[in-house]
């Protein structure tokens, strides 16, 4: 980093020390005494000089004499001031100079005073100290202007990042109103809008629709324990689906590769895609529920999440669920590849059992932990389930599970129960295929 090349530069040249005084024998004492530390030790002998010096070259701290002709040691520090005020000032004087000095050190912003004749251990103290001041000033200057380049670059990264979000978010909130603009009715359908979105998700070369249909049904199954309202097991997978929808409108820089991999700032503005979301489905005010728990998704049980801090039951139902089933699939994903399903799976489930009662509303741990055998289990339909092709298709079978395009796009989600115009469309769909459709139909027991 430029920063920190700087105050390493700056640490590794020796103190530079100006020596004032009319005296040349008290100016060879000096350098011979400062030149055993290490110090660049420059002099002059009239006040002008020194000042001309200084407007010439840096120094970490000037000392004069208190008594000269011309220009007394106090006026030319007051001077000195005021061409480099970070410049540590010292003034040598005689104990007859004291009234005088007390004055220059309250009115011309003197650092010290060293009375003649001075005691060397105590005169290179005093100097050690006046560098260390002049460098801990300047090492802080460095460092404000690179926050001060952080903070105009954070500024840049957000005014694009508002452009680049108003911009990919104009179309999807107008397609969102045109669905509710077409048929009023809707609003008590929310099917179409997630799919509508889900595909948007799918059709992303960075982000898994796989993962994403994962999270959805273990939002389901942890709902369907938890003893809550229909509505919400209702909604429950929706969130689960839509989680990452507010990622559409970033950066793919942003989500292409692991969050541990992100800088400071890339990471802070990657945890905003919640409130991006929610922007997104504004419009869709019947999902508005749906938006609170993807919003808050990021809350923990004990109050250090983001956005709001909220902590316990302050925290959205949806959220709390969302961020169980979510975090169980990031665990499962990062799991050694090389253990078996089942394996995979318990390890999972340990990882979000450490997180109960901290990250994690501990009910809705217990309802993962009860439901764990069904999401481990790829057909959790009730009866048997039976293949078939587009054209054995009938009005009220179900679909077991989700039937996706050969690209990944979702024709029609799990669950989904047949009738003349959804058979109609997908024989048309099939008659366009080389091989015919492998639907999976739930058959009673």
């Amino acid at each position: 980093m430029q920063e920190l090349d700087g105050i390493k530069k700056l640490n590794q040249l020796p103190p530079s020390i100006l020596c004032l005084d009319d005296e040349a024998n008290v100016l060879k004492s000096l350098v011979r005494l400062l030149r055993q530390y290490k110090f660049d030790v420059s002099v002059s002998t009239n006040g002008q000089d020194a000042l001309d010096k200084m407007h010439a070259k840096q120094f970490d701290v000037v000392i004069s004499d208190m008594r000269m002709p011309q220009m007394s040691g106090a006026e030319f520090l007051a001077k000195a001031r005021q061409i480099a005020p970070d410049t540590q000032r010292i003034l040598l004087t005689g104990f007859s100079d004291l009234e005088s000095t007390v004055s220059a050190v309250n009115e011309g912003g003197i650092h010290a005073y060293v009375q003649k004749p001075w005691q060397n251990d105590h005169l290179i103290s005093v100097i050690q100290s006046g560098v260390e001041k002049f460098r801990l000033k300047k090492h802080n200057e460095i460092l404000q202007r690179h926050v001060n380049q952080q903070n105009e670059q954070l500024k840049e990264l957000n005014s694009n990042l508002e452009q680049l979000v108003d911009k990919r978010t104009k179309q999807i909130r107008s397609v969102l109103k045109k669905l509710e603009v077409a048929n009023e009715s809707e609003k008590r359908e929310h099917q179409s809008t997630v799919e509508l979105l889900y595909n948007f998700i799918n059709a992303n070369p960075y982000l898994d629709g796989k993962r994403a249909e994962n999270i959805a049904g273990t939002c389901t199954q942890i709902a369907r324990y938890l003893n809550i309202s229909q509505k919400s097991i209702t909604l429950a997978p929706i969130a689960g689906y839509l989680a990452q929808v507010g990622l559409l409108a970033m950066d793919p820089e942003l989500y292409n590769k692991p969050i541990n991999e992100l800088n400071e700032v890339q990471r802070k503005t990657f945890y905003t895609h919640p409130s991006i979301s929610q922007l997104m489905l504004m419009p869709a005010t019947h999902l508005s529920d749906v938006s609170d728990a993807i919003y808050h998704q990021f809350e923990r049980y004990n109050g250090q999440g983001i956005p709001k801090g909220l902590a316990k039951n302050d925290i959205p139902i949806g959220a709390m669920v969302l961020s169980v089933a979510r975090d169980y699939w990031e665990h499962y994903e990062q799991s050694d590849p090389l253990l078996t399903t089942k394996m995979r799976h318990e390890v999972a489930l340990n990882n979000i059992k450490l997180g109960s009662d901290s990250l994690y509303h501990p009910k809705i741990v217990k309802s993962l932990e009860a439901s764990h055998a069904q999401l481990m289990a790829s057909d959790t339909s009730i009866g048997s389930i039976k293949v078939l092709c587009a054209q054995e298709l009938e009005e009220s079978m179900t679909l077991a599970n989700s039937l996706h395009s050969h690209t990944g796009i979702m024709l029609l989600p799990k669950g989904h129960i047949f009738n003349t115009k959804s058979i109609v469309k997908l024989q048309q769909l099939e008659a366009k295929k080389p091989t015919p459709f492998r639907i999976m139909v739930k058959m009673a027991k």
